[in-house]
């Protein structure tokens, strides 16, 4: 078989024989063996709909301009923008076996670029080296209950830019009450985040990823029919202050998050 190889390619006889004695015992890697998508790249979020309520996917008014692109992930679904290079909303289930769980969970710290985004449209690490921003997790790391989540948390769709002290103080205090609220939940808490930009936001990168204006994170318990979000502003001396009402959330967004009875969206 070699001799026949040899003879049609002498390049790729040399090739075939060099991979042979090249170690791939670099990809048994955790870090690599944990990143399993069970997924798709686009479309309606099929294969994850169970991070939503009832299977509701989120409306969205005058999306196409921002090319959005469905991600599922083992413990997230991501809405994300191919114009920004960062989520439109990350969408998560938690309850309170799954915040025990991830107490026990070691952080991972692996960033990196999502492959399955067209180059044109994903954020790269080198986009925010330098930039003065946190890659800023919108599913944070906290709410991952097992490896592979956790590993799949650091995905760079799953970030955007954030003021490094309002990522490290203010909203990681928020995304603590979160999981403190889920904990006293009886049931499933439904957890939507994302960003808010102006009209012309600022950039970072040569691939000018969107620095968001605001953060939001929304929570809603069937349980209680309750949805109220968070409203910060990405800077460095913003603070959390009173949540505002689901219906306010609708309005500064233009996304229709939940399907709720109009008794219930207020």
């Amino acid at each position: 078989m070699l001799k026949k190889l040899a003879k049609l390619s002498p390049l790729l006889f040399f090739a075939l024989v060099s991979l042979s004695f090249v170690d791939l015992s670099f990809f048994d890697h955790p870090f690599f063996n944990s990143l399993h998508f069970p997924t798709q790249s686009t479309g309606d979020f099929s294969a994850c709909r169970q991070f939503f309520a009832k299977g509701h996917v989120p409306a969205m008014r005058a999306t196409t301009d921002m090319r959005p692109r469905a991600l599922c992930f083992s413990a997230f679904a991501v809405m994300h923008s191919g114009k920004s290079h960062t989520p439109i909303y990350v969408a998560e289930r938690l309850n309170r076996q799954i915040i025990y769980k991830a107490r026990e969970n070691e952080r991972s710290d692996q960033f990196y670029a999502d492959a399955r985004l067209p180059r044109a449209e994903r954020a790269e690490l080198d986009d925010y080296k330098g930039s003065g921003y946190d890659r800023g997790h919108m599913a944070p790391a906290a709410d991952m209950a097992d490896s592979t989540a956790m590993a799949q948390s650091f995905s760079l769709a799953n970030m955007v830019p954030q003021a490094p002290v309002n990522n490290r103080k203010t909203w990681a205090a928020i995304e603590k009450a979160t999981r403190q609220y889920v904990l006293r939940a009886s049931g499933d808490v439904y957890v939507i985040t994302g960003p808010v930009y102006d009209s012309r936001p600022a950039t970072i990168g040569n691939n000018k990823i969107w620095v968001p204006r605001y953060l939001f994170k929304l929570i809603y318990d069937p349980a209680t029919g309750r949805a109220w979000a968070y409203w910060v502003e990405n800077t460095d001396q913003a603070h959390a202050s009173k949540p505002i009402s689901y219906k306010e959330l609708v309005n500064k967004t233009g996304i229709q998050f939940l399907s709720l009875p109009e008794s219930d969206n207020s």
